[in-house]
């Protein structure tokens, strides 16, 4: 049972590039892959049903993760709160999947993005397979990314600058009311009191506080990068 559930990461480590690791990534493209390629396809009404099927299973997967923590005997309020980059992503794609607001996909596309591409490339992880929270982790950030592509391929939404602005805007407003939580509760959400441990992409943005300020210039690059890639130049509302 503690090869699923236990708290011994000793017993499913995970190490980053491993066989496990690239099954994920591998994972994670030819999902994008078939949604590119299937783009044309009509939006069905049965196909809207199972975005809410998809918005239940995140529901499911993160009180599994917050039960997993107390069951553990490792929840505490300066980490287990669902305050993370990550955290958020899901709970805006659960959002987006039940409402379809388009308003809310700007954001939702480029803050969903940035965190879980980095968190798939370098996972801050120490459970390997078949441990739960190694499926919760990937399972989480490779959907968020399909969902987006799905938003962006399947029903047209748009992608115009503005909403890369927006997303800027909601980081930013967020940015302070995480940092003080952080205090309050002595954590370390978003990683903005100290570096995680470990290897991350992080290392190349400098030493605290100066890489506070290379998150956010990185951010904005690689915001603008993808509406360069995916987003309609033509508009600028959206």
């Amino acid at each position: 049972m503690n090869v699923w559930v236990g708290k011994d990461s000793a017993v499913v480590p995970f190490t980053m590039f491993s066989v496990e690791h690239w099954v994920m990534v591998g994972l994670l493209l030819i999902g994008l892959l078939i949604l590119y390629c299937t783009r044309h396809k009509p939006v069905t009404e049965k196909l809207k049903h199972w975005q809410k099927w998809g918005a239940i299973s995140l529901i499911f997967f993160e009180a599994g993760y917050q039960l997993w923590l107390i069951q553990t005997e490792q929840w505490h309020v300066s980490h287990a709160l669902p305050l993370e980059l990550s955290n958020i992503s899901v709970i805006l794609v659960i959002i987006l999947l039940w409402t379809g607001n388009r308003w809310l996909f700007g954001i939702v596309f480029f803050v969903g993005i940035g965190g879980a591409v980095q968190a798939i490339v370098t996972p801050v992880l120490s459970f390997g397979w078949p441990h739960f929270r190694f499926i919760h982790f990937f399972y989480t950030h490779i959907l968020v990314i399909w969902v987006v592509f799905y938003f962006l391929w399947f029903r047209g939404y748009v992608l115009t600058f503005k909403s890369v602005v927006k997303a800027m805007i909601f980081l930013n407003v967020l940015l302070p009311v995480i940092y003080t939580i952080n205090v309050v509760v002595e954590g370390n959400y978003w990683f903005v009191r100290q570096k995680p441990g470990g290897v991350s992409l992080l290392d190349f943005l400098g030493p605290h506080p100066w890489y506070i300020l290379g998150m956010e210039i990185t951010a904005f690059l690689l915001f603008t990068l993808l509406w360069l890639l995916f987003g309609n130049r033509k508009r600028t509302s959206g």
